[in-house]
């Protein structure tokens, strides 16, 4: 899989009306990927008219911005890239466990023979979802 810096976007922003509800469902189902707050606003910085938090894998920039008090732009569907199935698993249960609403179990989709994915919605209702491309590794046969 390829890495954050040889990916085409260069970042993502995702409006929301209340950065305070959507960011627990965002921490927990972005953490199985590897994907962490990397930027939040300090106290001192307060005087920004609009507060942003930042999301990247660990070694990397934020690629992920959440913006505060947004209108929320319909049918925005952000897929976030896994590289096992057990990641998208995770993925499903963390933001399920966080109060993100179901949009599709983990599974197998007809897009390609190898694609599984699992959806949920925010409470914005932006369709979040962590697909994984790759089949699932053949059983050790102990030769």
């Amino acid at each position: 899989m390829a890495d954050f810096t040889s990916i085409v976007i260069d970042h993502l922003n995702i409006g929301v009306s209340d950065l305070d509800r959507a960011l627990p469902i965002y921490e927990a189902a972005l953490a199985p990927l590897g994907l962490v707050v990397q930027f939040r606003p300090r106290a001192e910085d307060a005087q920004s008219r609009t507060r942003m938090i930042g999301f990247g894998r660990t070694k990397d920039r934020p690629v992920l911005w959440l913006v505060d008090a947004q209108p929320v732009g319909g049918h925005t569907h952000v897929a976030f890239a896994a590289e096992t199935r057990a990641q998208v698993d995770a993925f499903h249960r963390a933001a399920l466990a966080a109060g993100a609403r179901d949009n599709g179990a983990p599974g197998l989709r007809p897009y390609h023979p190898d694609y599984y994915g699992a959806f949920v919605h925010d409470p914005e209702g932006i369709n979040l979802e962590a697909v994984c491309h790759r089949p699932v590794a053949a059983p050790h046969t102990g030769s």
